[in-house]
C-alpha cells in the first residue's frame, strides 16, 4: 500500500498486490483501489500514485500492471486513457456474493 501526504495530511492511497499472468508467463501488479481525497484531485497526486507504482512493478520485473474501473467513471476513464492505459476488451467481470455464494461453497 501506498500513502500520499500533503504535509503530515493523508490525501490518498493506493492498495495493490501481485497477480500472475499465465499468457505471459509471469507476474503482474493489480491495483485494488486509487483514492485522492476530493479537494487534491487535479494535482498531480493520482499520477503521483500510479508513477510510484508503475516504478515498483518495473522494478519487480512484472509483466503488466492492471485495475479496474467503473463504467460511469468517465473522468477515472479519461486519466488512464490519457497516461497510456487501454481497456482490455473481450473481459468482463463477474462476481459471487451472498446467497450465490453461500450455495455453490455447499456443494462439494
Amino acid at each position: 500500500m501506498l500513502f500520499a501526504y500533503d504535509g503530515e495530511t493523508p490525501i490518498g492511497f493506493s492498495l495493490f498486490y501481485h497477480n500472475y499472468s499465465t499468457f505471459l508467463g509471469q507476474r503482474g501488479l493489480f491495483l485494488e483501489d486509487l483514492f485522492v481525497m476530493p479537494e487534491a484531485r487535479g494535482k498531480g497526486v493520482g499520477y503521483a500514485l500510479l508513477s510510484a507504482l508503475a516504478e515498483i512493478a518495473v522494478s519487480r520485473d512484472c509483466g503488466r500492471m492492471e485495475w479496474q474501473v467503473l463504467k460511469w467513471n468517465q473522468l477515472a476513464i479519461d486519466f488512464y486513457i490519457h497516461i497510456g492505459a487501454m481497456q482490455v476488451e473481450g473481459w468482463d467481470t463477474y462476481r459471487l456474493i451472498g446467497e450465490p455464494l453461500r450455495r455453490l461453497a455447499s456443494r462439494t
